[in-house]
């Protein structure tokens, strides 16, 4: 690529993702006594990226998995982190997570595809299993689709979401597909854009856009809410779940609604404010209690990367290329030195969150190397 950032964002990339390298996996973030643990859903998402440089980075993605493997619980769930110390639990091992044991299933088929490896299948045939097991035992209402309670997703603190989420359903979908699950695939595919049995369906015609959850209707009166849930989109475009017309339609809104400035991509749109119906007494106590900051519209660029390869994956690879420079600049944007690859940025284009985030940084490597193939490496 011609772009002088792009390209040294890129070299930056795999040396920052050299630092979040432990014995054990990859850990969140690469920043000395900031996420010092495997997380499930950042070391997956991290080795998305890093699994397309060679071999470099083939052992703490192999060790990543093994060691999440490892600690599976009895019932199949796969851990939140391992490695950090959960006061409550008096545990290093956390869980209580949904799309950790997703991003495991999409994880370990990521690197059998990248390293001609389906012996890795084969060997954690039983922990897929279980794994399998125990997703499809979150239906409570026996609808095929995954439920999911609050702060059971990345968003864990904020905001308030429960039942049938677009960002769990997404990657159900993805799952299901990798696992040759192709009828059950695209029968939540039909229910989740409404073409079949409608009062379970996200997609919001008039919103062009998935809703972020929906849950129960109560003679008319749906639980749901409104806001863009903006990696649950754009997951829902990677991997297929939106039809052609769908994936337009939300892209166009990212573009209208200024979703991806200053830079891509705020985590909601628009954030949620004390005293709006969404507005929960907790919100008051993380950091997402103010509008545009963290959680609450604030830039993630792990995000970012996802949307380039969004973009990529419905063909507009001249504004991909523009995208992942904006990017590029995002991810340059350091506190103390430049390329820090920080967890989120503010509106005012301040780093905040530790830097050398390894899914920051990951993506990022994804993004470069969706634009440069032009295509969506693992979710064909």
């Amino acid at each position: 690529m011609k772009s002088k950032i792009i390209n040294e964002g890129y070299k930056e990339a795999i040396a920052a993702l050299k630092r979040c390298v432990k014995s054990v996996g990859f850990y969140a973030s690469g920043t000395p006594g900031e996420y010092d643990a495997v997380w499930a859903r950042d070391s997956m998402i991290a080795s998305l990226g890093g699994s397309l440089i060679g071999t470099t980075f083939k052992k703490p993605f192999h060790n990543s998995l093994e060691l999440l493997s490892k600690h599976q619980s009895l019932l199949g769930q796969i851990p939140n982190a391992v490695g950090a110390w959960n006061k409550e639990r008096h545990s290093n091992i956390t869980f209580n997570t949904i799309d950790s044991t997703l991003w495991y299933v999409v994880g370990l088929h990521t690197y059998a595809a990248a390293y001609r490896q389906q012996s890795i299948l084969k060997k954690h045939r039983e922990n897929l299993e279980r794994a399998i097991t125990w997703l499809t035992f979150q239906d409570p209402n026996e609808v095929k689709l995954l439920a999911q309670q609050p702060t059971m997703d990345w968003q864990d603190a904020f905001p308030h979401k429960y039942g049938y989420t677009i960002n769990t359903q997404a990657l159900y979908y993805q799952t299901l597909k990798l696992l040759n699950k192709h009828k059950l695939a695209e029968h939540i595919k039909k229910v989740v854009n409404g073409n079949i049995e409608k009062y379970l369906a996200l997609y919001d015609e008039q919103l062009g856009y998935y809703l972020p959850w929906a849950w129960k209707d109560h003679d008319g009166d749906r639980e749901h809410e409104e806001w863009f849930d903006t990696l649950g989109n754009l997951l829902a475009i990677i991997t297929d779940l939106a039809t052609p017309e769908i994936a337009k339609n939300i892209l166009r809104h990212i573009e209208t609604a200024k979703i991806n400035k200053p830079f891509p991509c705020k985590a909601i749109d628009p954030p949620i404010r004390a005293g709006d119906p969404e507005w929960h007494s907790y919100f008051s106590k993380c950091d997402a209690k103010l509008p545009f900051n963290y959680l609450n519209g604030g830039v993630w660029p792990f995000i970012g990367g996802f949307y380039v390869a969004a973009l990529v994956k419905t063909k507009q690879f001249a504004k991909a290329e523009k995208t992942l420079e904006q990017l590029a600049q995002a991810n340059k944007i350091g506190a103390e030195k430049a390329w820090e690859f920080h967890e989120w940025i503010s509106r005012d284009a301040a780093p905040h969150g530790p830097a050398l985030q390894s899914w920051s940084i990951g993506t990022y490597i994804f993004a470069y190397e969706c634009v440069k193939r032009k295509k969506v490496p693992y979710f064909n």
